[in-house]
This record gives C-alpha cells, structure tokens and sequence, in this order.
C-alpha cells in the first residue's frame, strides 16, 4: 500500500557531508510525521530525527546541531542533510512516516534501509 524508497547514501571520509532522500509513494491520502532511524549491527534502532507535517522537528543528542531534516510535502519526500559526519554515525539509516491511507486507515511505514560510511 505504502512504499519508502532511500537513496544518497555511500562513503564519505570523517568531517564530510551526505543527504539523505526518502520519497514515499503508493496509495497515500496524506502524510503525518516523518523520520529517521539508524541501526548499526548487534545494536538497536536508534531514533535520529522527525519532523512534523508542519514543520516541527526534533532530533537525537548525537546529531544535534550537524544534522538538519526537512520535507518536500508535495513530493512526500523527507530528507536528512548530515554534516561534519563522524565515523560512530556508521549505520544503515532507515526512512519512517505514519502515513493516512486513501482508505482513511494509518499505517507506519519504513524504507529498505540505505548504508552510510564513514571513513576516519
């Protein structure tokens, strides 16, 4: 009913920068808050960031202030500008939404996960 694709991920070297997309497409009446997790291996999923439809956003400790998020409501898509990345922000960054369906029913919905590196 709902899909989350991510993309921008990769190897950037410690100091460096990346953005993250996730668009979110299928049978979608609107969209409410949208975030993103973080999950490093043998480790939980972390929360990282969330901003609301309208604008609101809060953020994990560890990424405040070199992390921004944003959305593009038109699109259904949210991003997450990483900068000054350090090499403990190495995870598989997944893509979150409570989406409300077409059918007025709500689901949370999550992307595949997309890889980030960061080299020291």
């Amino acid at each position: 009913q709902v899909q989350l694709v991510e993309s921008g991920g990769g190897l950037v070297q410690a100091g460096g920068s990346l953005r993250l997309s996730c668009a979110a497409s299928g049978s979608i009446f609107s969209i409410n808050d949208m975030g993103w997790y973080r999950q490093v291996p043998g480790k939980q999923r972390e929360f990282v960031a969330r901003i609301s439809s309208g604008g609101s956003t809060n953020f994990a400790d560890s990424v405040k202030d070199r992390f921004t998020i944003s959305r593009d409501n038109a699109k259904n898509t949210v991003y997450l500008q990483m900068n000054s990345l350090k090499a403990e922000d190495t995870a598989v960054y997944y893509c979150e939404a409570m989406v409300v369906l077409t059918s007025r029913s709500t689901v949370h919905a999550w992307g595949q996960g997309i890889l980030v590196t960061v080299s020291s």
